[in-house]
């Protein structure tokens, strides 16, 4: 997990030149969101890459959990309590999904990293 942690670090740091910290964490829940649609839209050829966009996305979410439960964040509680929820059900769904993977339940995880991308950039 401290690739993805030095990653997404690294991806802050070039990209806060350019884009807020919030513009970043929407970008990259896109990011997750598109790489698991693919895999629905086109399940026949891109079921194998399964495993890796769920462990992605995982990943991704953890880092959120990371920030979310920070001393410093100043974030209000019932956000924070929301957010940790989410990522619970996140958490929960993914294990469900590569116990049993199937395309019809991967859209939720868009869904919600859809939603929440829109909602880091005030649509």
């Amino acid at each position: 997990m401290q690739s993805g942690f030095n990653a997404y670090a690294a991806a802050s740091k070039t990209a806060q030149n350019v884009q807020s910290p919030r513009e970043l964490e929407a970008g990259l829940l896109l990011k997750a969101g598109a790489r698991l649609q693919m895999i629905v839209d086109d399940w026949a050829v891109r079921s194998g890459d399964l495993d890796a966009a769920l462990a992605y996305n995982r990943k991704l979410w953890t880092l959120l959990v990371s920030a979310v439960i920070a001393e410093d964040n100043p974030l209000p509680v019932e956000i924070k309590r929301n957010i940790l929820g989410l990522a619970n059900f996140i958490f929960n769904r993914t294990f469900q999904i590569a116990a049993a993977p199937e395309p019809a339940a991967i859209g939720i995880l868009v869904s919600i990293n859809r939603d929440i991308a829109a909602g880091l950039r005030g649509r």
